[in-house]
């Protein structure tokens, strides 16, 4: 069997607004999503055959609680991947989970979306070929069929344009409360913004993107950081309120990722960000320090 060993890295979104409801119950976004080097670890056996045989080995700190079974979005991906391609395939994944399970930072969907992209490198195919099937498997899916560490995502988060950061880039610490969110109750009590909100908004959008492109410092375009979705969290969940005010306290200028519950905060430097990491540990928290881009780095 052919062998790849890849890793599946975390997002976090520099920058949310929900900018409209479609029909089908969707909500329409404008957002900015940085990778960073938290990571998922995969390692992928494929090949060719008579029979179709999927089969996926869950270990790691986070892996409790998970399920192996066919709802997995690793073996979804596989799925995905054969049909698309007409191929009949064994596949053995062995999935090392670190990044947190409902905590806006994309586990689920980077575990997919490598999946694809590493049985992509395997079988000679273009991953973006794929884009319309990781959608449906999930919004953030077609996210990590990408290389690139920002892009910029439109429509329902899938639309996709990457964004070159040729600059000197912070490092950040997240922290997860231990309390997952889920996404559909947080929309379901979001107020749609006015449209001239809507418009202001994304003007700051075009802002921070062209800062990054730019090269210019993270002290430049970290005020420009935003979340739509946070009006519809920190009053409702008292553990991720609590996560930013301790950040805020500390002098730092936190976000929410994406629906909840990961709080993060950028620093200038890795030591600035590990004082950082070990002055806002508390019991129950999970902590990491991180770059932006990269394999995964050390995990408090």
């Amino acid at each position: 069997m052919a062998h790849i060993t890849l890793q599946a890295p975390a997002k976090i979104n520099l920058f949310l607004e929900v900018t409209g409801k479609r029909s089908d119950g969707y909500h329409e976004l404008s957002t900015l999503f940085a990778k960073v080097s938290l990571a998922d670890h995969i390692e992928l056996d494929a090949e060719t055959s008579d029979n179709e045989d999927f089969w996926l080995d869950l270990q790691g700190p986070l892996a409790e609680g998970l399920s192996c079974g066919d709802d997995n979005l690793a073996l979804r991906a596989v799925r995905v991947f054969a049909a698309h391609f007409g191929l009949t395939l064994r596949v053995h994944i062995r999935l090392e989970k670190n990044i947190p399970f409902g905590a806006g930072l994309g586990g689920g969907s980077s575990d997919a979306g490598t999946v694809l992209r590493g049985l992509c490198q395997l079988f000679e195919k273009n991953p973006l070929e794929l884009l319309p099937e990781a959608a449906r498997l999930g919004a953030d899916v077609p996210l990590f069929l990408y290389s690139d560490s920002f892009l910029k995502g439109e429509g329902i988060g899938d639309k996709l344009s990457p964004l070159s950061a040729p600059g000197l880039l912070p490092w950040a610490v997240l922290v997860y409360p231990n309390t997952p969110v889920p996404t559909k109750g947080v929309f379901g009590r979001l107020r749609l913004p006015t449209r001239q909100t809507v418009l202001t908004s994304l003007s700051n959008l075009d802002k921070l993107i062209e800062y990054i492109r730019q090269g210019l410092p993270p002290a430049d375009w970290q005020p420009l950081l935003f979340n739509r979705l946070e009006e519809a969290v920190l009053p409702f969940v008292s553990s991720v309120r609590n996560v930013k005010e301790d950040f805020l306290a500390l002098g730092a200028s936190p976000l929410m990722s994406g629906s909840g519950s990961t709080v993060f905060a950028l620093t200038p430097d890795r030591d600035q960000a590990e004082d950082l990491a070990g002055r806002i540990k508390q019991k129950g928290r999970k902590v990491f320090t991180v770059r932006f881009g990269g394999s995964q780095d050390e995990n408090n």
